[in-house]
C-alpha cells in the first residue's frame, strides 16, 4: 500500500511539473510530435509505394518481338527457358496472326488503320509476352533477354527497355529515397528532442536544485526525486502522439479531398488516406509506444545525468 501511493505522489508531482514548466514544454513536445509524424509519414507513405508497385506488378508484361525468321523450335525454346527462369510468373505467346486480329479489334473505329491493314501484309511481329514475379527482379529477366543468342531471335527491343522501364525504375528509386531520407530525417529530430529534453530538465533541476535537496535530506529516495521527472517526459510523447496523429489526419483529409492522387505522382493519396484510417488505433498505440520511449529514456539519462546524490537510496 505504501508502495502504491509513493507511484502515486510521483505520477501527481509529475503532472504538477508539467503544468509548472508548460512553457518549457513547448519546445521539447513541438520537436517530438515533428519526429513522430516523420515517423507516421514515413511509414503510411511507404505502404502506399509498396500497394503503388503491387497493382504495376499486376500490369507488368515485358514484351519479346521475334524476327519472322524464327522457327518454331527457337521459338518453343524460348518460352521453355523462360518458364523455367524463377523470376518469371508466367510466360504467353502470340502470333503474327493473332498480333494483327488484336490490333485489328483495338482500332476498330479508325478506317483509315484498317484501310491500311488490309492493302499491306501482316507487318506485326510475333510476340512472347512475360509476366514477372516481381518488378524488382525485372533486371534478371533483362540480362536473359539481352544475350547474344536471344537478340538474334528479336525484331525490335523488349517493351522493358522503354517507358516501362523509367515508370518501375522511377517507383524504385522513390522508394529507396523515401527511406534513406525518412531514416535520416527520423534520426536528426529524435536527437534534437533527446538534446531538448535534456536542456528543459537540466533547467528544471537548477531552478528546484535547494528543493530537491530538502527533499534527499529529508529521506526521499533516488526514484522518489527522479519519477517526476520521468513522468513529466512521458506526457510529453504521450501529447505529442496525439498532435501527430491529429496533424496527418488534417493533412491526409484536406489533401484527399481537394486533389487528385496523380497530384503528388506515385504516392497514391487516396490509398494513403485508406491505410490511415484502417489502421488508425493500432498506429496510435504505436505513436503511444514510440512518445512515451522517446520520454521516458531520454528523461532517466538526463536525470542519471543532472541529478546526481552522493548516498544512493
Amino acid at each position: 500500500m505504501h508502495r502504491f501511493l509513493t507511484e502515486i505522489r510521483i505520477l501527481k508531482a509529475g503532472v504538477q511539473n508539467f503544468v509548472r514548466n508548460l512553457t518549457l514544454a513547448v519546445a521539447a513536445m513541438a520537436v517530438i510530435t515533428i519526429t513522430l509524424t516523420t515517423i507516421l509519414m514515413l511509414v503510411v507513405a511507404n505502404a502506399t509505394l509498396n500497394s503503388t508497385i503491387k497493382q504495376v506488378n499486376n500490369k507488368i508484361t515485358i514484351s519479346v518481338y521475334l524476327k519472322d525468321s524464327v522457327t518454331d523450335t527457337q521459338k518453343n525454346d524460348l518460352i521453355n527457358t523462360l518458364k523455367g527462369l524463377s523470376e518469371v510468373q508466367s510466360v504467353s505467346y502470340i502470333s503474327k496472326s493473332e498480333a494483327l486480329a488484336l490490333y485489328e479489334a483495338q482500332n476498330a473505329g479508325n478506317s483509315s488503320i484498317q484501310s491500311a491493314v488490309a492493302q499491306t501484309s501482316n507487318p506485326l511481329p510475333a510476340t512472347v509476352d512475360i509476366t514477372p514475379n516481381n518488378p524488382s527482379q525485372l533486371s534478371q529477366i533483362k540480362d536473359y533477354l539481352n544475350q547474344p543468342t536471344v537478340i538474334a531471335l528479336q525484331s525490335d527491343p523488349s517493351s522493358y527497355s522503354g517507358a516501362l522501364k523509367k515508370a518501375i525504375d522511377k517507383i524504385a528509386k522513390t522508394t529507396t529515397l523515401l527511406k534513406e531520407g525518412g531514416i535520416i530525417s527520423i534520426v536528426i529530430f529524435a536527437g534534437v528532442s533527446v538534446l531538448i529534453i535534456f536542456n528543459t530538465i537540466r533547467m528544471t533541476i537548477f531552478n528546484r536544485r535547494d528543493e530537491l535537496q530538502i527533499m534527499r535530506l529529508l529521506g526521499a529516495s533516488t526514484w522518489y526525486i527522479r519519477g517526476p521527472f520521468v513522468v513529466e517526459n512521458v506526457i510529453y510523447g504521450l501529447i505529442s502522439a496525439v498532435l501527430s496523429m491529429v496533424i496527418v489526419d488534417i493533412l491526409f483529409t484536406t489533401v484527399s479531398s481537394s486533389l487528385q492522387a496523380s497530384s503528388f505522382g506515385l504516392l497514391d493519396i487516396g490509398y494513403a488516406n485508406y491505410y490511415f484510417k484502417h489502421y488508425f488505433w493500432f498506429i496510435l498505440l504505436i505513436q503511444f509506444l514510440l512518445g512515451i520511449l522517446i520520454g521516458a529514456v531520454s528523461s532517466v539519462i538526463a536525470t542519471r545525468r543532472y541529478l546526481k546524490f552522493k548516498t544512493s537510496k
